[in-house]
């Protein structure tokens, strides 16, 4: 489970201050003359990340970073295929187009060319990253034409004829895969879809699949479909098409596998060594099995410094909640802060004790939460350029209930957003009262950052299934349902006395600065990242927006929380911050009760209730005052590179690091190196 959008004062005073050591723009610089911001086009940042206290590790931990950040890299290809199955023949059509095009580059047409490709790279294909929505090119079919006669053919590969028209029409034609994932209640949401898991399969042919798998007795269930395609053969029937390194997309498993073999070489520790060996054997094979065994392994490592995410993990892109896009990040533990946050982790079975959910779904016993903050030293795949700013894991129910979960804050990446947006007058713009403004100066970066940190390793962590319930009966309302859990665990603790007596925060101000930004987020501000006339799809806004609704509703006699208009504005004030608590523990027992007995029709109500429709009036308001500050409402990153000292013999004795500023040349440098599979015709 990842928090996609952004501990406590110690951890954030401590990165900032190693920020602000880290002086090189190839190893130093301060913060202040570092530029965070390398690119701007539509709604979209693009920033730069720092990478502090690299110099600290060993020439054997910098290696196995080096190693592992290629295999990050290499798996690219797969999420474009995975998006949409023409992906890739587009952006590789776009991408002749720009580096051989030798006319004006003045032209509003060209500019408008230039972005639409930018925002291809960025969504790793033709679908807004965050609402799934197709791209509208601001350029014409004609203008394209005339780019692509000036094209030389061999740039275009094997781009011709029919899968040249198609990349047309998948440009041009807006109903051609509209929706990466539509889950509009009553459509058949696999054939609407335009990602790429389910090929010639309907919605009711996929469920049955799947339920005729399932051994309710099991009580190690393998990931039914994580790691594979749906397809119907040629006799009609239906089959899994595996990715694996002799299977689908083993082009790029292979290299993968190949940077992995390596890493292994010089992995921390013996135990790190072979559960990378497993999951190279279980990339070799498909085996989920093998990846259940590597995932327990995993997560009971925490000796090693450096650390990994590597594979088919998280299932937000399937309508279904069967399948994993393909995702790695490379990181290393901030040692100083994460002592702050192990507090946390240590005192897990005093939170679920003391939780507001029902006792029979509470764990008697909370097992191997471990959490830390964490030092992001590679993105790739389904987390670049975009990317979480805390991570949970393993995401079986049953690995985390016998064996626990890993939970990280990524630091250095809440440190670039928030040096990015210094001062950039959302507060005086969104916030009615002076004195929540001051709140937000002083602990809104603590508050959301904590807020992470216990959503990541207390919200996911907590609760059980009822006996027999398997953990997927919620089905594409699965993944905002969970988040809402964890979302609704962390705002309810955040208030709670034991967290200043832990020592974790110095005051209940910061809960307060959350309270303020959630429901204002949830309610208002977070509608910026919605067109006009669509509805909430994305799993973490619909969340947001159950949570704020529906306590907004509940409190509403009491006046808890209220939109107040002023100065032709509305704005969101909380005024009862405990009586809010109390609203957010009844809503968590109930979602808890959801999850722990798979209510599936409970679920639904919910969300399409509170999580899915949009105020039109409202909507307009909030993006005309967006537009006013000129704020782009998504944010991502460009990587640093890495580059290898080497001895007489080959071998790695140092690793240099280097911070690019162009994220173009970077874009074309990865398609250049790191892309490995065909075009689909």
């Amino acid at each position: 489970m990842k928090e996609i959008v952004g501990l406590v004062a110690g951890i954030v005073m401590t990165t900032m201050l190693m920020l602000m050591g880290c002086s090189r723009e190839s190893g130093s610089g301060s913060e202040r003359s570092f530029e965070w911001q390398v690119d701007r086009f539509d709604d979209i940042n693009v920033l730069r990340y720092q990478v502090p206290d690299f110099d600290s590790l060993t020439p054997r931990q910098k290696a196995f970073v080096y190693y592992l950040s290629q295999a990050a890299l290499c798996g690219r290809d797969i999420l474009y295929d995975q998006n949409c199955k023409y992906n890739l023949a587009v952006r590789r059509t776009l991408e002749a187009i720009y580096t051989t095009y030798a006319g004006d580059k003045t032209t509003r047409d060209w500019q408008a060319f230039e972005k639409y490709l930018k925002k291809v790279w960025f969504a790793n294909g033709v679908h807004h990253h965050y609402s799934g929505d197709k791209f509208r090119p601001e350029f014409g079919a004609g203008y394209f034409d005339t780019l692509l006669a000036a094209t030389p053919a061999d740039k275009l590969g094997d781009i011709r004829g029919t899968l040249l028209d198609t990349v047309k029409r998948v440009i041009f034609d807006p109903t051609l895969y509209p929706k990466r994932v539509d889950q509009t209640a009553g459509v058949d949401m696999v054939s609407a879809s335009a990602c790429n898991y389910y090929d010639g399969v309907t919605q009711r042919e996929a469920e049955a699949f799947y339920a005729a798998q399932v051994d309710t007795t099991d009580r190690q269930p393998i990931s039914y479909g994580l790691n594979s395609q749906l397809i119907k053969d040629k006799s009609g029937r239906l089959v899994e098409r595996v990715w694996s390194a002799e299977g689908m997309y083993g082009a790029a498993i292979r290299e993968i596998v190949r940077w992995l073999e390596r890493a292994a070489a010089v992995a921390d520790t013996p135990e790190q060594e072979a559960y990378t060996r497993t999951l190279i054997d279980y990339y070799r094979t498909g085996d989920l099995r093998l990846f259940d065994r590597y995932n327990v392994a995993w997560v009971q490592d925490t000796r090693s410094r450096v650390d990994y995410v590597n594979g088919f993990i998280e299932n937000y892109g399937d309508p279904l909640g069967y399948k994993a896009s393909w995702e790695s990040t490379v990181n290393f533990k901030n040692l100083e802060a994460t002592k702050t946050t192990q507090i946390i982790g240590e005192n897990a079975q005093w939170f679920e004790d003391h939780s507001p959910i029902d006792p029979q779904y509470r764990k008697p016993e909370v097992k191997g939460v471990s959490a830390k903050v964490i030092t992001v030293a590679m993105l790739g795949g389904d987390c670049y350029p975009a990317t979480p700013i805390g991570i949970n894991l393993p995401n079986a129910d049953w690995i985390r209930r016998d064996h626990g979960s890993k939970s990280v804050t990524i630091a250095n990446i809440t440190a670039a957003y928030d040096a990015a947006a210094a001062g950039n007058g959302f507060s005086e713009e969104f916030i009615l009262r002076p004195e929540d403004r001051a709140l937000r100066a002083q602990w809104g970066t603590v508050g959301n950052n904590l807020h992470t940190d216990l959503h990541e390793c207390l919200g996911h962590a907590s609760g059980q299934l009822a006996e027999g319930v398997r953990g997927d009966e919620l089905k594409n309302y699965g993944s905002t349902l969970e988040e809402a859990r964890a979302d609704l665990f962390a705002l309810y603790y955040m208030n709670d006395p034991k967290l200043v007596e832990l020592g974790v925060i110095p005051t209940l101000d910061v809960a307060r600065a959350e309270y303020n930004n959630y429901m204002m987020n949830g309610l208002m501000t977070q509608l910026t990242r919605i067109e006009p006339g669509k509805t909430i799809e994305e799993a973490h806004m619909r969340n947001r927006a159950l949570i704020a609704g529906w306590v907004y509703e509940r409190g509403r006699a009491d006046r808890v929380v209220e939109f107040v208009a002023e100065g032709g504005k509305t704005y969101v004030v909380v005024n009862d911050y405990d009586k809010l608590r109390g609203l957010f523990g009844e809503l968590l027992r109930e979602i808890q009760r959801i999850k722990s007995e798979g209510d599936y029709a409970a679920g639904r109500e919910l969300v399409e209730r509170y999580g899915v429709q949009v105020d039109p009036k409202l909507h307009a308001e909030v993006l005309e005052r967006y537009a006013a500050l000129n704020i782009a409402p998504y944010s991502g990153f460009v990587n640093p590179v890495y580059i290898p000292q080497l001895d007489d013999a080959g071998n790695i004795t140092d690793v240099r690091i280097e911070y690019p500023t162009d994220y173009t040349a970077q874009m074309l440098e990865y398609s250049q190196n790191y892309s490995f599979l065909p075009n689909r015709n």
